[in-house]
């Protein structure tokens, strides 16, 4: 919204940077989604980060590709989950942590030979199982947590609605 007692001109400069604004942010949640999708099969490249940051993007430059990528079978459950604060399935942690585990020692065994570079790995392997050890799993809450707010917002400024049946 422009200023009040704006101009003519003032006003479409202000119009003209919102929609370059939105073309940005479009651009760089479309950049996120391609990087989340990429962490889907590859170890060391987080999903859940690039998908939300491509969430908070097209929630404030599009609404449309905002609810397709928040009820997208391949990537929605990712956002939702974790704004509504439920974490994942323990099959998804046993999964995650099982490959992870079985890629890295396989390239540490089998590509590097450089026993700081396999120490590196090792040490990336152990923090990235810490923190995904440290998620909850679904119905592992309190009865407490669950009276609590239902959801995570994208930080209160993009003004878009959860989809969240407990609201």
């Amino acid at each position: 919204m422009p200023p009040v007692g704006a101009t003519r001109r003032e006003t479409r400069r202000h119009d003209e940077m919102n929609s370059l604004t939105r073309t940005l942010l479009f651009i760089g949640g479309t950049a996120c989604v391609a990087l989340g999708v990429l962490g889907m099969f590859l170890p060391l490249l987080p999903t859940t980060p690039f998908l939300l940051l491509a969430a908070v993007c097209y929630a404030r430059s599009s609404r449309r590709f905002y609810r397709w990528l928040v009820t997208n079978r391949w990537c929605g459950h990712y956002i939702r989950n974790y704004r509504d604060g439920r974490g994942i399935s323990r099959r998804h942690k046993v999964l995650s942590i099982l490959l992870l585990w079985l890629t890295i020692g396989s390239t540490g065994l089998f590509v590097l030979s450089s026993f700081p570079v396999r120490l590196v790995l090792l040490c990336i392997a152990l923090a990235v199982t810490i923190h995904i050890w440290r998620i909850p799993v679904f119905g592992t809450r309190s009865p407490a947590h669950d009276a609590g707010p239902t959801h995570l917002s994208t930080g209160g400024l993009t003004g878009v609605e959860s989809d969240s049946p407990h609201q």
